[in-house]
């Protein structure tokens, strides 16, 4: 009932005429209040985050860096010497010169993997999870309309997307400040930038990885829509990123390729050039742009046409 109450504003008014007649003894419908969405919004992005399943997804993310912190320390014993990397991971051989590197290989890292999977767990529950648990009508029976709880449902998600590539940068930090040396910065064009530039760019790193993961967020909503299970729609959308980070790489697919979601994830690296390289990065950013335009509307029409009735 609280779910409902606060998703609705207020109680008695969630009935937008219910409070009645005007002198003349005509319904005077009440305007909806201007700040209620983001109150919806609000409320929505707290029961999330309050969710224990959340929270242990972000621990997971969080423990990444310190494990790949911890073992390049062990293995190298701090001395500079750190070995290539591998499964995309370019920068780790620059770690144990400069702790701030640990934030860019961890990103390399959860991005191809751990990042997306935690938003399709997000994704795939956001309105599945309300369907299976019977509060999604009581939701639509708050003068809302489908089309803005949907997007407040998306919103949320690409909220999970931010936080979580926060979360990895920030123990990354932390983890590479303990564990290394910090300060300037070379980056990937030999350019030495100082230690507060390089946080810039760390920063505009995250944001880039976090953009990049808007298009499993609207794909991951469109499952959601389709079932009235939490699980189905969770795992439908891992096994859908699996099957794609699967056909990335096949060479004999090259043609489809550029049009995978997961194709341009790891552009994120031209941000560390001076000057940056753009060109990847626009494409990436115009690629999660359609898979939004394209999964998104039909998140919409079928969230608008869906008979709930539990």
């Amino acid at each position: 009932m609280s779910r409902v109450e606060t998703a609705g504003g207020a109680g008695p008014d969630a009935g937008g005429a219910g409070t009645g007649a005007g002198a003349g003894g005509a319904a005077v419908r009440r305007a909806p209040r201007p700040l209620w969405s983001l109150g919806l919004l609000r409320n929505e992005i707290g029961m999330t985050f309050r969710r224990w399943r959340t929270l242990a997804l972000l621990a997971v993310l969080a423990a990444v860096p310190v494990l790949i912190g911890v073992a390049v320390r062990i293995e190298t014993g701090g001395d500079g010497g750190g070995s290539g990397g591998s499964g995309g991971a370019a920068f780790v051989s620059q770690i144990t010169n400069n702790g701030l590197f640990l934030v860019f290989t961890s990103l390399a890292v959860t991005l191809p993997v751990f990042l997306p999977l935690a938003v399709g767990v997000v994704a795939g529950d956001a309105v599945a999870g309300e369907a299976h648990a019977g509060t999604l009508r009581y939701l639509l029976v708050a003068p809302a309309g489908r089309t803005k709880l949907l997007l407040v449902k998306y919103a949320t998600t690409v909220t999970f997307c931010l936080v979580g590539t926060l979360v990895v940068a920030v123990s990354a930090l932390v983890t590479g400040a303990l564990l290394f040396p910090v300060g300037e910065v070379t980056l990937l064009s030999g350019t030495t930038v100082p230690f507060g530039e390089g946080l810039l760019r760390a920063l505009a790193v995250a944001v880039v990885v976090a953009l990049s993961l808007v298009g499993v967020a609207a794909i991951g909503l469109f499952v959601s829509t389709l079932t009235n299970s939490g699980i189905a729609a969770m795992a439908t959308t891992v096994g859908l990123l699996i099957m794609v980070q699967i056909l990335d790489t096949i060479p004999q697919l090259h043609a489809i390729q550029p049009y995978l979601f997961s194709h341009h994830w790891l552009s994120f690296a031209d941000v560390l050039r001076d000057p940056v390289y753009w060109d990847q990065l626009q494409k990436n950013f115009g690629l999660q742009a359609l898979y939004v335009a394209v999964f998104g509307s039909a998140a919409w029409a079928r969230f608008t046409t869906r008979d709930v009735t539990v």
